[in-house]
């Protein structure tokens, strides 16, 4: 896949903070491109600074090879669904989402036909004529994605888009996203506090105190930073003996016997060795909460 965004170097301080400091990296068009991090980070603030929002002190940004410095080609390319709603309470979804297009100049025919795909896609056209204030959390999120989505941009930018949704407007809103990179090759810039969002990305960056920590595949940092887990859930008591000895790791509930390995391969080679001794077992992937715990120090859920 080609490359749709460039960073190179870029750094943003205020004052003493160093918000941004001295990133780089690139984004496949095509992609789910998950950018992790705890608030503070400097999340928000590369993505500000892509969409104009702030400006650099250094460094460079690129948009399909355009310089964020002539912004106003690159914005028509670009949707974004901000973690605080900019959507108007007062008026109907409909005028939210009409509003919005009139920015775009888009044609009559064209809006209707996207607004037509959207609203059937999030299940929102019986609310179209219904102020945006009467909607629940959910409903309004989706409305969010529709505005965002109403000219069919090159790039979908979501910071934190499904933070307290409900089950169905998740699904809703993954399912209309999936659909859109394989029809129409969508780049996704995603922030999220769910890892189970980002375990679905094909790239992962992680930033903490402005700076790059960790990035590659999932698999690649699960394999990289995450532990895999042997839990035995019936066993010979002289497992826990071994495991001493061996100094694993490994916790003991009231349902089963936990151990962790640096990977699966070591995993295998205990349980071969002690077939004997271990009775019903499986053996479990260390996840992207992990990763991110194991990285910066700090468990992403609870921010």
């Amino acid at each position: 896949m080609d490359k749709i965004i460039k960073i190179e170097h870029l750094k943003k301080y205020f004052k003493d903070i160093k918000a941004v400091d001295d990133i780089s990296f690139e984004v496949r068009k095509g992609e789910l491109f998950a950018f992790l991090g705890v608030n503070g980070a400097g999340k928000s603030t590369t993505i500000n600074i892509l969409v104009g929002v702030l400006s650099k002190d250094a460094g460079e940004c690129y948009v399909e090879d355009e310089p964020i410095a002539h912004i106003e080609k690159i914005l028509p390319h670009i949707g974004i669904v901000f973690q605080n709603s900019l959507l108007d309470n007062k008026l109907s979804v409909y005028d939210n989402i009409k509003y919005r297009a009139i920015n775009y100049e888009l044609e009559k025919k064209t809006f209707l036909e996207n607004l037509n795909f959207l609203c059937e896609q999030l299940e929102l056209k019986p609310l179209l004529k219904r102020p945006l204030g009467k909607l629940s959390g959910g409903q309004k999120r989706r409305v969010d994605i529709v505005r965002a989505l109403i000219h069919m941009p090159k790039i979908l930018i979501l910071d934190e888009p499904t933070t307290g949704l409900d089950p169905k407007t998740r699904h809703l809103v993954w399912n209309l996203i999936e659909k859109l990179q394989k029809e129409r090759n969508l780049t996704v810039i995603l922030t999220t506090h769910y890892m189970e969002e980002a375990a679905n990305a094909h790239y992962v960056v992680i930033i903490d105190h402005g700076k790059i920590v960790a990035e590659g595949s999932p698999l690649d940092l699960k394999n990289q930073y995450a532990y895999d887990y042997l839990k035995m859930y019936r066993y010979d008591d002289k497992i826990l003996t071994i495991l001493d000895e061996e100094k694993i790791i490994y916790k003991k509930t009231s349902t089963y016997l936990e151990a962790s390995f640096k990977d699966t391969e070591q995993a295998k080679e205990f349980i071969s060795k002690y077939k004997d001794l271990i009775f019903d077992l499986e053996i479990v992937k260390g996840t992207m909460d992990d990763v991110f715990l194991n990285v910066t120090g700090k468990d992403l859920k609870q921010q």
